[in-house]
């Protein structure tokens, strides 16, 4: 992706935590870091403000996802069954950024 607005600084972190064994993962990555992918529109794309962990179940994975910039933070936790469409997108590419 290319960069369509300026990117403010992003700092984003995503936590995978739970499951059967309950292990802990974590990919950090700044926006900085990766120019050619539009961070902006993926945190953008995310619905901050409407998120529920209510439908987590036991042995399940969570996900703890921050976007941090100097101007604008958003954090959301959400069980395995919501991370899809617009997170799915936020997440992968972060797991993806943390191997290049």
């Amino acid at each position: 992706m290319a960069d369509a607005r300026p990117d403010p600084g992003w700092m984003i972190l995503v936590v995978r935590s739970g499951g059967f064994a309950g292990v802990s993962r974590e990919w950090r990555v700044r926006s900085s870091e990766h120019p050619d992918v539009d961070w902006v529109a993926l945190v953008e794309a995310c619905p901050w403000g409407v998120v529920s962990a209510a439908d987590h179940t036991r042995d399940q994975f969570v996900w703890r996802i921050e976007a941090k910039a100097p101007a604008r933070e958003c954090r959301a936790t959400l069980p395995d069954s919501r991370v899809r469409g617009a997170w799915r997108d936020l997440v992968d590419e972060v797991k993806t950024a943390t191997t290049r």
